[in-house]
């Protein structure tokens, strides 16, 4: 039957049930698998306008590629002034990339496909609400990391369902913002754990990779005060962040969906309307 194999597709991608963990991860990849020229090509342009953008704060806090830890101690202030930038600037990114993500994820539960350009559409993807969005939880994180990093976990955690509760739930900036905490809050802040594993998993990837390529360009005798090691450590960065933040934007969306499962019974509407061959209805009043 034609409805059999719709089901099946969604189910491959986002499972309409609760899930543990390990889904979840896996099914934020699945996500960004069906959707990786979008997801990348976008994340890709953003991910190199960041490094670009920090350029001038990291050359302020005298901090080279690929590493970036300071060299002297008389520039912690400006080394500061950069983490909480750095942090700004991801957190905004990955909300973001959220926009394309959710859209994803909505489309594999109704099984209404998206192409790229109505993704990318500014009408069809509520660009100007997800960008408010972003900057917004931007800041937050940005001042969290500041803060000696405690405030960070919290608005990290908490606010990174907002723009999948624009998309998907369809909600205006402050309204998705209330609508993350609520969610993020439940069964014992899960959601916000959850968002805390995924990123800390895909920081250690991301150092290894960082730090394997300065280990590579030292067994092939580079010295380190090269431009060559500048551009290299910069691209090197620019790809691995690209991936990182597609995926993290991935796991937004599909853990949004999941809590709305596990606490609203999305799930069991989604199936009831998927039976009765009715259209699926994601947004909340």
């Amino acid at each position: 039957m034609p409805g059999h194999v719709e089901t099946s597709r969604a189910a491959a991608v986002v499972p309409l049930r609760p899930l543990t963990v390990g889904e979840l991860l896996d099914a934020a990849v699945g996500l960004l698998r069906e959707n990786a020229k979008t997801l990348l090509a976008v994340a890709l342009v953003l991910a190199a306008v960041e490094q670009v953008a920090l350029y001038p704060l990291r050359d302020l806090a005298a901090v080279r590629p690929p590493t970036y830890f300071p060299p002297y101690t008389d520039h912690l202030a400006e080394y500061w002034l950069m983490i909480g930038a750095g942090y700004a600037t991801e957190v905004g990114i990955i909300a973001l990339l959220g926009g394309l993500a959710a859209q994803a994820a909505a489309a594999s539960i109704t099984g209404q496909a998206r192409t790229p350009r109505a993704m990318l559409s500014p009408g069809g993807s509520r660009l100007a609400v997800v960008a408010i969005i972003s900057v917004l939880v931007g800041l937050l994180g940005g001042l969290g990391a500041l803060a000696c990093w405690v405030p960070w976990i919290f608005t990290y955690g908490l606010l990174g369902l907002a723009v999948p509760a624009a998309i998907i739930d369809g909600k205006g900036p402050l309204g998705a913002i209330g609508r993350s905490v609520v969610l993020s809050s439940r069964v014992g802040l899960r959601a916000c754990w959850i968002r805390l594993i995924g990123y800390l998993s895909w920081l250690a990837i991301r150092m290894g990779l960082g730090f394997g390529g300065l280990a590579a360009l030292a067994f092939f005798g580079v010295p380190y005060t090269t431009r060559w090691v500048t551009v290299t450590g910069i691209a090197v960065w620019t790809v691995v962040n690209t991936v990182a933040y597609a995926t993290l934007a991935c796991l937004d969306s599909v853990l949004h969906l999941e809590t709305r499962m596990r606490t609203e019974g999305l799930d069991i509407s989604a199936t009831l309307a998927r039976r009765n061959n009715r259209p699926i209805r994601l947004a909340v009043s």
